[in-house]
């Protein structure tokens, strides 16, 4: 057990936190005169600030308890919060590995923190090697790990993890973006394990709300406790709370489309084996496909004159396009426009 506050910011452990009125009365129930808003309307009042009906669902659905749970404006709010919290601008630093999810490093020079990368090895994993002498780093406090991976698509060694976790007096954010695509369960079990662990998830990939834009980050209570301190006191509208709240609860709907974008994946990925300008397609435990090709920039181009949109990855690894998975229709229209491709 490592101790939080040592961690933490000075200035966020001193933050007198904004006060909103919701928090003053909980009850749905009143005439509300205390928040200036509009007394005509549908959505004319402030949501719950603290999403408690939603986080009691995702309770229940992780058999964790609901103060061991933060709900933010997707997950992007729990990786700039984490930078906000733990990282002193221009002194502290952070550590990821590449290549990876291209928002910590976007987050991290917003907050002017430097992001240190280690190379990931030729599957994809950590070299061990060359992670351990960062792990003594007490300039380091943060530390990002994208499992399952963005763009490789794999998940990482969970005795890797949990070698850095025990190693590491910092905080260790482990991204579970593509979690419930992967055969494997989520880490979130290893939060009461670990005091240094966030477990960061999100309602956009399995539970198709990309548009609501709400994530959540699991944690020990005093690390969600700086989460709530310091986020904005409306950061997850009263619509996307719902919609979250929705899907939970119709969670039938949710396991029917897994089973479908599991199924064209495996249907997706034997049509792309059948082309001879793929050269390659990595394992992947997300609902999408990294391909190395002869010429990635000629096909993705290709590709988009089609409308047809994959994201180019050349840049981060060589030759590589990666494809999510559509409908049947959608897959089927990007392997005939691959099958023509001059």
């Amino acid at each position: 057990m490592i101790n939080i506050k040592n961690i933490v910011r000075p200035n966020i452990i001193e933050l007198q936190p904004y006060s909103s009125a919701r928090d003053e009365f909980n009850s749905k129930d009143g005439i509300f005169l205390d928040a200036n808003e509009n007394p005509f309307g549908s959505l004319n009042r402030y949501p719950d600030p603290y999403q408690k009906e939603l986080k009691q669902e995702l309770a229940n659905k992780k058999e964790v308890d609901t103060n061991a749970i933060f709900v933010g404006n997707g997950s992007d709010e729990v990786i700039d919060l984490a930078f906000r919290i733990f990282c002193r601008p221009g002194i502290d630093k952070a550590l990821t590995f590449s290549p990876t999810y291209g928002m910590y490093d976007v987050s991290a020079s917003i907050n002017n923190i430097a992001l240190l990368k280690i190379p990931l090895n030729k599957d994809f994993q950590f070299d061990m090697n060359m992670v351990s002498p960062y792990l003594n780093d007490k300039s380091i406090k943060l530390i990002f790990i994208c499992s399952p991976n963005n763009p490789s698509g794999n998940l990482m060694d969970k005795s890797d993890i949990e070698f850095i976790l025990n190693n590491f007096n910092g905080i260790v954010i482990i991204d579970e973006a593509y979690i419930d695509f992967a055969e494997k369960e989520s880490l979130i079990n290893l939060i009461s394990k670990y005091n240094n662990l966030v477990i960061s998830q999100t309602f956009s990939k399995a539970w198709g709300l990309a548009a609501a834009r709400v994530g959540i980050a699991y944690a020990n209570k005093e690390i969600i406790s700086f989460y709530n301190k310091v986020k904005p006191p409306y950061n997850v509208s009263e619509l996307s709370q719902k919609a979250a709240i929705k899907a939970l609860k119709n969670y039938s709907s949710y396991q029917e489309n897994l089973k479908i974008i599991l199924k064209e994946k495996k249907q997706l990925k034997n049509n792309l084996l059948e082309l001879d300008l793929v050269k390659k397609i990595y394992p992947s435990d997300a609902n999408f496909l990294l391909i190395e090709v002869d010429n990635a920039d000629k096909i993705y181009t290709f590709l988009v004159s089609k409308q047809i949109i994959t994201r180019n990855r050349n840049k981060q690894v060589s030759n590589c396009i990666r494809i999510s998975v559509g409908t049947s229709e959608e897959n089927q229209k990007l392997i005939t426009a691959l099958k023509n491709i001059l």
